[in-house]
Parts: C-alpha cells; sequence; structure tokens
C-alpha cells in the first residue's frame, strides 16, 4: 500500500522537510499557507494583484527532480535594481498566473519545469488577508505587520474575508496516511492554514496519524519562552482536542551552547514542559538541529531563521512512525 503523506505549513520549515521526504516516499502533497505578504511576495500581491507565490516556490524547490541550473534561477534573488529584493521563481508563478488566469494552472506548469512528482497545493484559491485579534480589541493586518508586532496579548488569529479550504486540500486529507504540520512560522505561517474554513474539521475526522513536528527556537516578538506543550496548547485552539497522536521535538544539546549566538535578538530555544499533560501523545525528542547553518542571502530584505532543522533526521523518524 502506498503512503500518502501530507504536510502543513509555510515556505522555509516546509522546504527542509520536502526536500528530505521525496527521498523516501513517492506519493506527498504539501498544503502551503497562503496569507504571505512580505518582501518580494508582498510587492507582487499589491502591483499585480496576483496570490501570494513564495511559499508555494519554496515547496515547489523543495519537491523538484530538475537539474541544479534550474533550481538555481528559481532561486535566484535580485540583489540591486529595480528587482532589488524579488525572486525569479515568484516572478515566474505570477506571470505564469496572469497568463493562464488560474494559479493552480500556474503551479501545474512549474512543477512540469522541474520534473514534480508530488503535489503542491495551496489552502485557499482567493485573495486573503491575515488578521490578529489582541486582547485589547486591537487588530493587526496583513502576515508581514502581524511578523514584526508583539504578540504577547494575541486573544485570536483569523483571516478576512473567511474563505473555504482548497477542495483539492481537503481531497489530499481524506486520502492521507500521515498528516505533518511542519515547523515554521507558527502564527504567520502554520496557524492560518487551519483557518480555512473546513480543513480543520477534515484533519480531526481523518484516521491517519497526525505528526506535530515543533520548532527549534521560539519567535522574540510572537512567543517568548514558549515550551512543546506551549505549542500543542495553542495549536489545539484551532485544531481541535486530541488530534495529534506524535510530537517531534528538538532536545537541546548542551554541549553546543555556541549555537546560542546565532539566535536572533530575543529568541531562545525552545524546551519540552509538562509533557505529562499529554499521555496520549508520543512525544519523540532527538537533536534535530542541521550544523550547517543558514546564511542570509544578498538581497533578501526579510530576517531569516538561522538554526534550522535537519529535515534527513526529521524525514528518518517520521517513517518509522
Amino acid at each position: 500500500m502506498k503512503k500518502n503523506i501530507i504536510t502543513i505549513g509555510g515556505g522555509t520549515g516546509s522546504f527542509v522537510l520536502l526536500a528530505s521526504l521525496k527521498k523516501n516516499y513517492s506519493q506527498i502533497s504539501a498544503i502551503v499557507s497562503m496569507s504571505d505578504s512580505g518582501g518580494s511576495t508582498g510587492k507582487l500581491r499589491k502591483d499585480w494583484h496576483v496570490l501570494p507565490p513564495g511559499d508555494i516556490r519554496q515547496c515547489l524547490l523543495a519537491l523538484s527532480n530538475s537539474n541544479q541550473t534550474i533550481n538555481k534561477l528559481l532561486s535566484y534573488r535580485y540583489a540591486k535594481g529595480e528587482l532589488k529584493g524579488h525572486n525569479f521563481g515568484n516572478i515566474l508563478l505570477s506571470t505564469l498566473e496572469l497568463v493562464t488566469g488560474d494559479f493552480q494552472k500556474a503551479i501545474q506548469e512549474v512543477s512540469k519545469i522541474l520534473n514534480i512528482n508530488n503535489k503542491v497545493i495551496p489552502i485557499v484559491l482567493s485573495p486573503v488577508n491575515l488578521v490578529a485579534v489582541l486582547k485589547n480589541k486591537k487588530k493587526i493586518t496583513s502576515e508581514h505587520l502581524i511578523c514584526e508586532a508583539n504578540l504577547g496579548n494575541l486573544k485570536s488569529m483569523k483571516l478576512e474575508p473567511e474563505t473555504k479550504a482548497n477542495p483539492e486540500a481537503i481531497l489530499a486529507i481524506k486520502k492521507a496516511s500521515k498528516i505533518i504540520i511542519n515547523p515554521g512560522g507558527f502564527f504567520t505561517s502554520i496557524i492560518p492554514i487551519f483557518l480555512a474554513k473546513g480543513l480543520a474539521e477534515e484533519i480531526r475526522k481523518s484516521k491517519s496519524k497526525i505528526i506535530y513536528i515543533c520548532n527549534i527556537a521560539n519567535n522574540s516578538l510572537h512567543i517568548k519562552n514558549f515550551t512543546v506543550v506551549d505549542y500543542i496548547e495553542e495549536l489545539e485552539k484551532y485544531l481541535g482536542k486530541d488530534v495529534i497522536n506524535h510530537v517531534i521535538y528538538n532536545k537541546i544539546n548542551q554541549k553546543n551552547k555556541t549555537l546560542e549566538k546565532y539566535l536572533h535578538k530575543g529568541e531562545d530555544f525552545v524546551t519540552p514542559g509538562d509533557v505529562k499533560k499529554y499521555p496520549k501523545i508520543k512525544f519523540i525528542a532527538q537533536d534535530l538541529i542541521n550544523y550547517k547553518l543558514y546564511k542570509q542571502l544578498n538581497g533578501d530584505a526579510i530576517k531569516r531563521t538561522l538554526v534550522r532543522h535537519d529535515g534527513d533526521k526529521l524525514a528518518k523518524i517520521i517513517k518509522k512512525i
């Protein structure tokens, strides 16, 4: 029986995992967040009135079976001139959307270019904005503004307008043997997917293995001193209780304190917390860090996480579940 693997997430966290999963699985569907509004993606959304291509592009590249020249071309980011900050792959996807009049067709065309056998599925097919509602009733609208905001007073997240999940995403969940919630921007890439109407309900009905991969470090503005248990509790507000079967998290290696210098100011490593609060969940703790640390690319205006998961370590764990 073939394994239908579903991943849920945004850009960087999904890229790392998908690039390794494709070595082990032949049927992968990546369900991708569609509320990005920063950097190159934000400019294209504003100027061309297209759907956000950035996270989709990263997932496509992760699943690519094309040659390195084509992969580098779609990864290329302009460092100067009028195109400074833009990514060629983003421009290609948005142009194809304009030419075909259909974002899913644009994804299919790029999938052909990259010789992809798996699927990349946008969670929604119409423009949406991510909104953070604070306890003082203030609203922060747009993903890039939420990324820069202090969410210590957060009440809830929502999409405006309310939008149904892409039917293709619902169908993928119905056929899944494993559903993996990826690491990544927790409030800006992960939670927005569960805000699409119908998706969380479908996952709750699923009999597949539900696996959550927790972040290695906490975002200094969004989540201060969050534990693995804190992430689960927050996730359950949108996904529902008693849905997650397995949680994979990084076991902090005390001998590698030098990694702390790569954390951005105010960030901290995620600790387990009281995992006994979730006796039904199988917790898997290992050293998951990729010690080939990420370097910021020229022309990239977005501050990226430097300490990341090792995708091969994650794939090995997932294969055993």
